[in-house]
């Protein structure tokens, strides 16, 4: 959609809100002829600015992935997810291999290669009222301690830094200065 198309719809759509509001039971046919008119010239106007076909599924993550007609959602890919996390939650694994059966090793790998969560170092900057991220979150440590020295270093330093370790859980490892709460508005409002 460019932003003619956006322009166009969104004053038709204006228009028609502006025609709800002045209805009333006493309407007359040459009111409601033209409230007519609006509502075609609006989805004349939106069938020029959808492009692609309409989603299968309400799913946000897989709009257009397989249907499953008894999901909340319509998507199959999550409802197989909730269905598996509903299964594990009663114990319920895969089914007993048989004793004639061997094992199938799977091409993803087993549970215990695959990587562990991943953990982050994030710096953050106090602005006088909270603590704000200041720069992208880092991999690794020493490289998240050297950023922040660089930005302690710079004529417009805050007046503290942090650093935040996350990794299942945050934890502030480290702070730089004094977080001072700032009145945001001088001489305290007067």
């Amino acid at each position: 959609m460019n932003h003619a198309q956006l322009t166009a719809l969104g004053r038709a759509l204006r228009v028609l809100g502006e025609h709800g509001e002045t209805l009333t039971a006493e309407a007359s046919d040459a009111k409601l002829h033209e409230v007519r008119g609006d509502v075609k010239r609006a989805l004349e106007l939106l069938d020029d600015t959808v492009s692609g076909s309409a989603p299968t599924t309400r799913c946000a993550q897989h709009p257009y992935g397989a249907v499953d007609e008894s999901a909340p959602d319509l998507c199959l890919l999550c409802e197989t997810r909730r269905r598996q996390a509903r299964r594990a939650e009663y114990g319920g694994g895969p089914a007993p291999a048989r004793a004639d059966q061997q094992p199938v090793v799977s091409r993803y790998g087993t549970r215990e290669e695959r990587p562990q969560p991943q953990q982050r170092w994030i710096p953050e900057m106090w602005t006088g009222q909270v603590w704000q991220l200041c720069g992208t979150p880092r991999h690794d440590r020493r490289e998240a301690d050297l950023y922040l020295a660089a930005q302690r270093r710079r004529p417009d330093a805050a007046m503290a830094y942090r650093l935040v370790h996350e990794f299942t859980d945050y934890e502030v490892v480290r702070v730089w200065g004094t977080p001072l709460r700032v009145d945001p508005e001088p001489m305290g409002g007067i």
